[in-house]
């Protein structure tokens, strides 16, 4: 009975987004604080008025299945697994549906109940959004550094432009930051991010976007 009153609420607040943006998110208020979260209003871009450069970026880097699967990638969490076993640098295998529902609603914990209240979650979300709406809202609310929250901070921080300028590099640039924003704020330069960045950047083209 106790998950019925911890997941309804939940599944409403997905129903929710249909139609309407969140002002925070769960992530927010755990890393800036419950009074930050209430003065830092998120701003809104509409998904027509970011660049396709951006989306494109974001599936390269992150879920280049994302217009195939429904919320969870099999291949993807096999794919991690054998990488994980034999390089010392570590990847994951969440889908951007997973990562948007753990922002929303969860913590950045990595324990197992975490990890199942989170599919439960985003089997809920991709029943009742669609793809544009579920990419519409993880650009929006994705963190690009401290404090830095949404691709229209984001671009206008790093490069001084509205989300629909954006150029291909730059959006390459930004994506490639998605893993560990804070820890490239002050050094987008770094030798390690400008290779990913390249890395992005030439599969771009081949990225297909809701």
């Amino acid at each position: 009975m106790s998950y019925v009153f911890y997941f309804v609420p939940k599944i409403f607040n997905i129903i929710n987004l249909k139609t309407s943006n969140p002002n925070s998110t769960s992530m927010i208020e755990f890393q800036m604080g419950e009074e930050y979260s209430a003065q830092k209003k998120i701003n809104w871009t509409n998904y027509q008025l970011i660049s396709d450069s951006i989306k494109r970026a974001v599936i390269s880097a992150e879920d280049d299945r994302f217009l195939e699967h429904h919320g969870v990638d099999l291949k993807a969490i096999q794919e991690a697994i054998k990488s994980n076993l034999v390089n010392d640098v570590k990847r994951g295998g969440s889908t951007i549906s997973q990562q948007l529902v753990k922002n929303l609603f969860l913590n950045p914990s990595k324990n197992i109940l975490r990890k199942l209240h989170e599919f439960v979650l985003v089997f809920f979300l991709e029943a009742f959004l669609t793809k544009e709406r579920i990419l519409e809202l993880y650009l929006n609310i994705a963190e690009w550094g401290f404090g830095i929250y949404g691709i229209k901070d984001a671009a206008n921080y790093y490069f001084n432009v509205d989300p629909g300028h954006l150029e291909s590099y730059q959006s390459a640039k930004l994506a490639a930051m998605l893993t560990n924003p804070k820890k490239y704020q002050h050094n987008i330069n770094s030798e390690f991010l400008n290779k990913k960045t390249k890395q992005i950047f030439s599969r771009m083209d081949y990225s297909r976007i809701p």
